[in-house]
């Protein structure tokens, strides 16, 4: 699967990179000024979040000149979620891929299972052109790709299996739905709070043009930027708002984009039908933040100002709290203009400095420092209040 993906891609001219220096490097030689400077056009505008910004930046990427240089930026996405779909379309006769794009992965799908049929569609009108083209120059006669914009209109057609990656939340900034306060991890079950989400990120509206599109005992395939809590309990709760249930246990995504590593998902497979007890998790992902013992804390830190502790995992609540002698110095705790609740707390402890930051959008970090150190803290406490 692997090796013919990976050559797959290689035919449609992608690329990977190991460092951000060598991809600039290369896309400096690969494009003219003229499509630098309108790529850097398009990019800005498309920051804008307009679904116009959108739109206008995809049809201006899918010309052949800059396609193969922007989507070679993300070659390893293709490589890691265009395997985890295909090992499960399976026995399906008919899949829809929503948000196809250029066709990049559609057209590998439709390669690999030469005897499914499979639809593609994009609203972006460039897009769905050069996906076309490239459909014909590899000679597939099982696909077919259509310009469509789920908002304005219903799909046509049934299918066994829908596949969404990156497509149904548009909204990459959205922090999503806060928990009940500071101290947990836990959501309201408001349906105000989860109907306002699904309004924001536009994922409302597509998953219901999409349920509706899937046959009854088909199964959806989705992996979306929802690894945060935040994100992750209300993009659940809409999938099982319209009777989805998980097929497999969901699988946290990693992939490098050219210099750094992504952490994506969790990606889902979901049947209205399934018979299985797979429940859906609203807890914190397993936690990896680093072992804690108050005991054990060395007098100073081999390096100036740096920390002899510090976590900014979930679990960064548990050590905050059960550290011995705390002593207040100061202490916040506000609402902020996005909606979250912000509690920063600097104190003393058994000869130590510390900071405890949390939030409702499940951001937690504890700092230790000795307390000769109070200082930097000090500092660091008004930054956080200043930056929030």
């Amino acid at each position: 699967m692997q090796e013919a993906l990976a050559r797959h891609l290689a035919w449609w001219g992608l690329r990977a990179f190991d460092s951000d220096q060598a991809y600039f490097q290369w896309q400096r030689q690969a494009l003219s000024p003229a499509d630098l400077s309108d790529l850097h056009r398009n990019i800005e505008h498309k920051r804008r979040g307009s679904p116009e910004d959108e739109v206008a930046f995809y049809d201006a990427t899918a010309r052949s000149t800059i396609l193969p240089v922007l989507y070679s930026q993300r070659c390893d996405y293709y490589r890691t979620v265009g395997a985890c779909v295909a090992e499960r379309i399976g026995s399906a006769g008919t899949v829809l891929d929503f948000g196809c794009g250029v066709g990049i992965l559609t057209t590998f799908y439709a390669r690999h299972y030469p005897d499914t049929k499979f639809v593609g569609i994009d609203r972006s009108a460039g897009s769905i052109t050069e996906a076309q083209a490239r459909a014909k120059a590899l000679g597939l006669a099982n696909i077919r790709f259509e310009c469509v914009d789920v908002t304005q209109q219903a799909l046509s057609g049934v299918y066994d299996c829908v596949v969404a990656t990156h497509a149904l939340v548009q909204a990459e900034q959205d922090p999503g739905l806060p928990s009940r306060d500071w101290t947990t991890f836990e959501r309201s079950s408001d349906p105000v709070l989860q109907q306002a989400f699904e309004e924001r990120t536009g994922i409302g509206a597509r998953l219901d043009r999409l349920s509706a599109a899937l046959a009854p005992n088909g199964r959806l395939i989705v992996c979306e930027k929802t690894r945060q809590l935040a994100r992750r309990v209300p993009f659940q709760r809409a999938l099982a708002g319209r009777g989805f249930r998980l097929v497999e246990p969901p699988e946290p995504v990693r992939y490098r984009l050219v210099g750094e590593i992504a952490d994506d998902g969790p990606f889902y497979v979901v049947q209205r039908h399934a018979q299985t007890a797979i429940v859906w998790d609203e807890r914190p992902e397993p936690d990896e933040g680093p072992a804690f013992d108050q005991a054990g804390l060395p007098a100073r830190s081999s390096t100036p100002d740096e920390p002899l502790y510090e976590n900014h995992w979930p679990s960064a609540q548990r050590t905050w709290e059960q550290f011995n002698g705390r002593t207040v110095i100061q202490e916040t705790t506000r609402h902020e203009t996005d909606g979250r609740q912000l509690h920063a707390e600097l104190g003393l402890a058994q000869g130590y400095a510390y900071l405890y930051c949390a939030n409702t959008f499940d951001q937690r970090q504890f700092v230790v420092m000795p307390a000769e150190q109070r200082n930097a803290l000090e500092a660091y406490y008004r930054e956080i209040l200043a930056s929030s």
